[in-house]
């Protein structure tokens, strides 16, 4: 165990050396490096292809871009140059892309293992210990001819939606400051918001590919679970090995569907060396020129926010003038999904892994637990958080079992209930209830992450898309709003919309973006996909994608 002196120094140590690759980063010059971080990955590729523009030019746009953020914790600039110049010279010779990802600048969140660097996912313990392989989707990535420069924040362990850690500090929202990023893919959602990178991969395992999405303003796809290799990866298999009871996603984050698309038709059916994916590979659907969505405004357990509805909304409405049919229904199981998340990933006491629900007593002695039980539902009239706080203890055997067998329940009753008895084709759905949340905000907000973990509880690809903007001329609570009414959970609606310092703000949160989830069915990730491109296209312009952000413009 390191002392306190100890552990300074690695932080000092690493955040100078962080400080000092900054200086191999050359200026940003607008009239020269705009036409390529205003590009998507896919323009990249095809201007490459064309002869049009070199990967080292394209490069040097992105570093110098990246060095305006504050996402990254380590800089891979000079090994990112040789590959460039490499890549140059071989397309040169050769008038032949590497691969269809050929000169793409690309960022990677810091828990996946690369050759040569770090992988600390916010602790000192894990500093100086430079990985010996590539994780398999990084290899992946480089073998189809990306240029890997920057590695990305994320919070301690990467089981918080904020990115804030000791070691490498807090990375903010790109949109105003006061706020945080998201998680646990928080890095990558900030850098790539800024075109600080041209595409950029993450995982899922509660929301942390899609809340940052939304948060930043950028789009994400969470693939089924065993599309793509988990091998490598420093954080899941390494605090808390064999923990597969909710099994982590890895996917995009982009400026654009197409990225999305270009990264999951490269990656897909691409085998790991112990063979746990399914080798799968892309298979192109072709939709319905109507399409049937469902779409809910709430989960039933926390009020959402009024532009967190707007945003769904909208949505539904674009959808309806391009002639999809559009179906409001209740979000049946959310609250039993998040029970059983909650009960499955606190099974040990966190004894191996610190998640973002510690908020929620895992630790706490047996009676002190259900004193405060007792409390929120006796006194302060909260059951829903009653039957939350109590979840968080260390299960027997019989009992992790069971919640697994529960699980399994959960998920046959979605399509029971859901995609069997609508036949919709996609589900529109808020990311959360909050269009974001201040720093430290998840320590006591961590339930509002039900909306997205009911899609790892069940396992379904989940596209984001931005939508809207919090404005706080249409986006103020109602007047009669009341908080715990028809049985959701009174001490969070309270601490999210009333008293001196609500969460809620949009004053405070104006030009903050707002996203949607846009749901499928298991494995179809493709048709998930193509119907990101409806909802895109249906949305039209609306100010998001390469070039939208400028400093200017975030508060």
């Amino acid at each position: 165990m390191r002392s306190a002196e100890q552990r300074n120094g690695i932080i000092t140590s690493k955040r100078n050396a962080r400080d000092k690759a900054l200086g191999f980063a050359g200026p940003y010059l607008v009239n020269d490096h705009d036409v390529y971080t205003k590009a998507t990955a896919s323009e990249i590729v095809q201007k490459i292809a064309k002869g049009e523009w070199t990967s080292s030019e394209v490069l040097e746009a992105y570093i110098a871009r990246s060095a305006m953020a504050q996402a990254e914790v380590n800089f891979l600039y000079e090994d990112a140059r040789k590959r460039a110049k490499e890549l140059d010279a071989e397309f040169a010779s050769t008038k032949t892309l590497r691969g269809p990802l050929h000169g793409v600048p690309f960022s990677v969140k810091d828990n996946y293992r690369m050759e040569g660097y770090d992988a600390t996912v916010g602790f000192t313990a894990w500093a100086n210990n430079p990985g010996k392989k590539d994780a398999c989707l990084v290899a992946q990535l480089r073998a189809a001819g990306a240029i890997i420069f920057v590695k990305t924040n994320v919070p301690q362990t990467m089981f918080a939606f904020e990115c804030s850690n000791p070691l490498w500090g807090r990375t903010r929202n790109p949109w105003n400051n006061k706020y945080t990023c998201g998680g646990s893919s928080g890095g990558e959602g900030a850098l790539l918001a800024m075109d600080g990178s041209a595409m950029g991969v993450g995982s899922d395992i509660g929301g942390n590919l899609r809340i940052p999405a939304s948060y930043c303003g950028i789009y994400s796809l969470k693939p089924t679970a065993e599309r793509i290799s988990s091998i490598g990866t420093q954080g899941r298999s390494s605090t808390r090995p064999g923990f597969e009871a909710i099994r982590s996603s890895h996917g995009p984050l982009a400026r654009s569907v197409q990225d999305c698309e270009l990264f999951c038709k490269t990656i897909f059916g691409q085998k790991d060396s112990s063979h746990q994916n399914i080798p799968m590979p892309y298979q192109a659907v072709e939709l319905s020129s109507k399409l049937r969505f469902g779409y809910y405004l709430s989960d039933g357990m926390i009020e959402t926010s009024p532009v967190c509805k707007r945003a769904v909304l909208e949505t539904v409405s674009a959808l309806r003038k391009q002639g999809h049919e559009c179906i409001e229904f209740t979000s049946p199981l959310n609250t039993s999904a998040m029970e059983v998340f909650m009960g499955l990933a606190s099974s040990d006491g966190y004894k191996k892994m610190l998640l973002f629900l510690v908020t929620l007593g895992p630790r706490l002695p047996f009676f002190v637990r259900n004193l405060i039980c007792w409390i929120t539902k006796t006194v302060l009239g909260d059951s829903l958080f009653s039957r939350f706080f109590s979840l968080g203890r260390v299960k027997t055997v019989s009992e992790f079992t069971d919640l697994t067998d529960q699980r399994n329940k959960i998920t046959a009753a979605w399509y029971e209930q859901v995609w069997d008895k609508y036949g919709f084709d996609g589900i529109i759905a808020p990311v959360q209830s909050l269009p974001v949340i201040p720093h430290g905000g998840s320590t006591y907000l961590a339930p509002v992450a039900a909306a997205t973990i009911i899609y790892n509880v069940v396992d379904s690809p989940v596209g984001t898309i931005p939508v809207t903007r919090v404005s706080p001329d249409t986006d103020q609570l109602s007047t009669d709003f009341v908080a715990g009414a028809s049985g959701r959970s009174k001490v969070l609606e309270n601490r999210m919309y009333l008293g001196k310092n609500p969460a809620y703000d949009p004053k405070a949160m104006e030009g903050i973006p707002v996203g949607v989830q846009l749901v499928g069915k298991k494995w179809e990730d493709e048709k998930v996909l193509a119907m990101m491109h409806v909802v895109d296209e249906a949305l039209g312009p609306r100010g998001f994608g390469p070039g939208s952000w400028n400093p200017g413009r975030a508060q």
